[in-house]
């Protein structure tokens, strides 16, 4: 882990707010705090927020629960506002790629190459052939990075790091599994809206996607098609039993609204694998983690590797850690442990020394 200041991670999902403080124990990562606070539907829509105040009153509690006094954060972006591509450039040092980066990524970008944010990191310090060398370029449309640093400013914290949330997954993944250098992995964050595909080969992001295709989509078809309330809708998205208007509900009628959903989500995560395989020369792919709090769906994991042929797990992002139990139970910290991923990735980024 990178020398400095720990910095909270901060999680601004669809669906809810996560927040969490890491630090480096004597023998493992230590989860300092964890606090989250859930968002009422239509909050924020497509990555934009809807309504400031309820996203600033939600980070505010989030943060209250997880008990902090530090205020620095990283944030996580992602969805159709935020382009990363692997391009071939020139051999140039880092400080000459900085200088060149705006007009080099013109010819990449969909967007006005002025409305965004840029960054870009050499993936292969020697040169390949015909001296080119790997750049992974990432740019984040201005507005809605602004409108997420504005809503932590608002809520009392400042905003000290703007992370991708697939490559905040991959910190989090490559602290507590040991990445294959001789396989291809994926990395699928299921969340509330956007599902965030990282595809890795010997150790380095090769292919990252983000789809817009979520848990959401289960909850409102059970709602619709069963005819509950949104509370309940979830609580049966993730194989629970509820009361009220969901008492005439039977569990095989929740497995037939769930199973084909699954079937689009799994269907449009092939079809960008399909994509990945088909632009490389080794497309094989060797397992594919889950981790987003879509993953918690039971359902989910057979129909994925049913649908790609490939592997599945669900990624355990707290696996490494240790906790305080008197602050954070083990029971709660292992029902909130898939939707923590890109919290406790970003928790992972330090201030610069």
């Amino acid at each position: 882990m990178a020398r400095g200041k720990p910095l909270i991670g901060l999680d601004i999902g669809t669906s809810s707010i996560k927040i969490a403080l890491l630090k480096d124990g004597k023998k493992s990562l230590e989860i300092v705090g964890f606090g989250r606070s859930d968002l009422a539907p239509e909050t924020i829509v497509d990555g934009a927020i809807m309504n400031s105040t309820a996203v600033v009153e939600a980070i505010q509690d989030a943060y209250a629960r997880a008990r902090l006094k530090t205020k620095d954060v990283a944030i996580g972006v992602s969805g159709h506002s935020v382009i990363i591509k692997k391009i071939s450039l020139p051999v140039m040092t880092p400080d000459e790629l900085r200088e060149s980066i705006q007009w080099e990524a013109e010819q990449y970008i969909p967007f006005d190459i002025n409305d965004v944010n840029l960054d870009a990191q050499i993936l292969n310090q020697k040169a390949g052939e015909r001296g080119q060398m790997d750049v992974l370029l990432v740019a984040a449309k201005k507005e809605m990075v602004n409108d997420f640093t504005q809503v932590v400013t608002e809520a009392g914290l400042t905003a000290v790091c703007v992370d991708v949330d697939a490559f905040a997954i991959q910190n989090i993944f490559e602290r507590n599994y040991e990445v294959p250098s001789d396989q291809t992995i994926v990395l699928a964050n299921i969340g509330a809206s956007v599902v965030n595909i990282n595809v890795i080969a010997n150790g380095v992001t090769t292919f990252t996607r983000d789809i817009s295709i979520g848990g959401n989509r289960v909850t409102e078809e059970i709602q619709k098609q069963l005819n509950v309330s949104y509370e309940e809708a979830e609580t049966l998205k993730v194989g629970g039993e509820t009361g009220g208007g969901a008492e005439a509900v039977v569990p095989e009628e929740v497995e037939r609204v769930v199973s084909t959903v699954c079937e689009g989500v799994a269907s449009e995560i092939q079809r960008s694998l399909d994509f990945y395989s088909a632009t490389t020369v080794d497309g094989s792919i060797g397992r594919l983690y889950l981790s987003g709090g879509t993953a918690k769906v039971p359902a989910l994991q057979k129909v994925i590797e049913g649908r790609t042929g490939i592997p599945v797990e669900v990624m355990d992002p707290i696996r490494g850690a240790s906790f305080d139990e008197r602050v954070l139970s083990h029971d709660y910290m292992r029902e909130v442990g898939p939707i923590s991923a890109v919290a406790l990735g970003l928790g992972l980024r330090r201030t610069i020394e």
